[in-house]
């Protein structure tokens, strides 16, 4: 019988080429009993066409998806809550994986929880990132040996290259320590064995996206075919990030009593975010416009955009259903808990000076809590009474108030405003994969504002104040927060202040861009969660004034709700009860420490080649660090 790790990590991309069709892999015994072991008819390699529907795919496995848009899709989607799991949004009472990364409730992660690697061969979207490695492999192995000139090769090896760094940068970032393949394997000659250390998975990554930054440079791809493709710049904001996260306590933890923390990662990782960002420059791209952040997913193209995955409204099997998820039934939407704000992130943001809540000039109250906050609040959030123009209507309001008319009850509370697109009309909202619809918003995984963030983390790291402060100084001016008299907030803080203020930035101006996981444990911080998962719930003081809120003037033919100024706490309090914190059952944060680091599913470990558990798990004896 042979191993079933053999087709994890041979080349489990192998794929057959027929006239101009490729397949998917047949989980076959015999299909390792093909004569080609390279998987492919070596013309292709020679064939520009060929090489580009090839590597087509290999995009559509590799670049992320819209982040919760995988929940529910499949088996393996379905698990994908671990992986989402913080303190962001009420997703854990909606993904019972998400539930028991948090240590919500419910049975505990075990070591067949995690799911990210995949438990089966199998060359589908998603279901085993060593098929996405391998299609990689062949492609890098196979190019060099056709007839293309190498100016064309090129090309496509350093999207390659690229894309494989994406692979192992993920699995690195969730398991530490991974098997490490690197060129084709066939069922006679398997040559790796066991998990490589953190060390040379990382360098493995960084040589991949050297060689993508050096076959990528001088590329300017044509507005027209090449949207969504990666390319020099792109390849350069990875490395600074892949350095970054090599720099980083998850990786580099001080005094933790087992690992030597080396601070010289941190001058290496500024370094190369120093190179990102002049690289992001050169390449034409920059912060959107002051004023301008709610927009930046609705804007295509859009100069912040560095790694997009495109989709389209009317295209079958290319759009996407976000715009169904975060609205309110009342406009043609389903909103889902996973894109309900937390109070976590309400009380996260700042001031419109900077501040921190009750610190500045502004008076801060908890009932009127979205009064003179950080613009990106309002850009993001959706609140009782928040202006949100959905399906054409300009001067809508949100209604989030318990019973309130023209809503639904199940829509109650606040909402995520950031992935609307206020022209859709209802009945285009809901996606069908078979004809198209929704928005068809393209997904950006990378934004210059990341790769600021990372740069500006160096060097607060590295003792260089000054440049950290002018990179997120930069942040907040589009943010269009007020310079005030405390520099947009930034004037008194220290290095450890500025520590916490980037990484707080991080929270609120990637809000829903599936961020905050990796970031919490990233700076080993997943497991000092503490208190109740809350959000926020509205109620009408008593029923004489709910009655009076939808009370129709005959003249204006408007209610009465639409008249006040609900800015005012005065007149807020008249009408509704103070905001409720609300939790969905009573649980406390309980998340170990040591899912910093997951481990493999036990179907990898069981049929593996010395595949060891991750220490903290059931029979765990690797640690991801060694």
């Amino acid at each position: 019988m042979k191993n079933n790790f053999n087709k994890y990590i041979k080349g489990a991309c192998i794929i057959l080429l027929g006239a101009s069709v490729i397949t998917s892999c047949v989980n076959s015994d015999d299909f390792f009993e093909l004569p080609d072991r390279n998987g492919l008819d070596a013309a292709i390699w020679s064939t520009e066409g060929a090489i580009q529907f090839h590597l087509n795919k290999a995009y559509d496995v590799v670049i992320p998806e819209f982040g919760y848009e995988q929940l529910g899709t499949t088996q393996l989607h379905a698990r994908a809550g671990i992986h989402y799991a913080s303190d962001e949004s009420f997703l854990p009472f909606e993904d019972e994986y998400a539930l028991a990364a948090l240590g919500l409730g419910g049975e505990p992660l075990g070591n067949n929880s995690v799911w990210y690697v995949g438990d089966k061969y199998s060359s589908n979207k998603g279901e085993n990132k060593y098929s996405d490695i391998s299609r990689c492999n062949d492609a890098i192995y196979n190019i060099p040996k056709g007839t293309l000139p190498r100016s064309v090769q090129k090309v496509y090896l350093g999207q390659y290259y690229a894309l494989r760094a994406m692979v192992y940068f993920g699995l690195v970032k969730v398991y530490g320590g991974v098997p490490l393949v690197l060129e084709p394997q066939t069922p006679d000659n398997i040559t790796v064995s066991g998990r490589a250390s953190a060390k040379e998975c990382f360098t493995a990554i960084i040589n991949d996206l050297d060689s993508a930054i050096v076959m990528l440079d001088g590329l300017k791809w044509d507005d027209g075919t090449g949207r969504g493709k990666l390319t020099k710049a792109a390849a350069s904001a990875l490395k600074g990030k892949v350095m970054l996260y090599w720099a980083s306590p998850q990786f580099n933890p001080k005094d933790d009593g087992k690992h030597a923390y080396d601070p010289s990662r941190w001058n290496q990782a500024l370094v190369a975010n120093k190179q990102a960002y002049e690289d992001c420059l050169a390449a034409g791209h920059k912060l959107s416009d002051p004023g301008t952040y709610g927009d930046i997913f609705r804007v295509e193209p859009n100069p912040e955009a560095i790694i997009v995955r495109t989709y389209s409204s009317t295209l079958p099997k290319r759009g996407h259903n976000i715009e169904q998820e975060i609205r309110p039934k009342s406009e043609g939407g389903d909103a889902k808990k996973r894109y309900r704000p937390s109070y976590a992130l309400i009380n996260a943001y700042p001031m419109k000076d900077g501040s921190i809540p009750g610190s500045g000039k502004y008076a801060y109250s908890d009932v009127t809590f979205w009064v003179n906050r950080d613009p990106r609040f309002a850009a993001t959030i959706a609140y009782n009474g928040a202006s949100w123009p959905l399906s054409g209507k300009a001067d809508r309001k949100q209604w989030g108030y318990a019973g309130a008319s023209g809503e639904s009850s199940a829509d109650n509370g606040v909402f995520c405003k950031r992935f609307s697109t206020p022209a859709l009309a209802t009945g285009s909202v809901k996606y069908n994969g078979d004809i198209g619809g929704g928005s068809g918003m393209d997904w950006i995984e990378m934004r210059f504002a990341e790769v600021i963030l990372n740069y500006a983390e160096c060097a607060n790291e590295t003792g260089d104040l000054g440049l950290a402060k002018d990179l997120v100084r930069q942040i907040r001016v589009r943010a269009g927060i007020e310079k005030g008299d405390k520099d947009y907030g930034l004037a008194d803080a220290n290095q450890d202040q500025m520590r916490e203020l980037i990484f707080n930035e991080r929270f609120i101006e990637f809000a829903f861009e599936n961020k905050r996981n990796s970031d919490l444990r990233r700076m080993r911080r997943m497991h000092l969660l503490s208190g109740n998962l809350t959000s926020v719930y509205f109620e009408a003081k008593d029923d004489d004034a709910k009655k009076a809120l939808e009370k129709v003037d005959p003249a204006s033919g408007k209610m009465l709700r639409e008249t006040l100024n609900l800015n005012d706490e005065s007149v807020y309090l008249q009408y509704f009860l103070p905001p409720i914190s609300v939790t969905e059952a009573n649980r406390t944060y309980n998340v170990p420490a040591y899912h910093i680091f997951y481990t493999f599913h036990n179907d990898f470990v069981y049929t593996g080649k010395d595949i060891k558990p991750t220490v903290g798990w059931a029979g765990g004896t690797f640690d991801p660090l060694d």
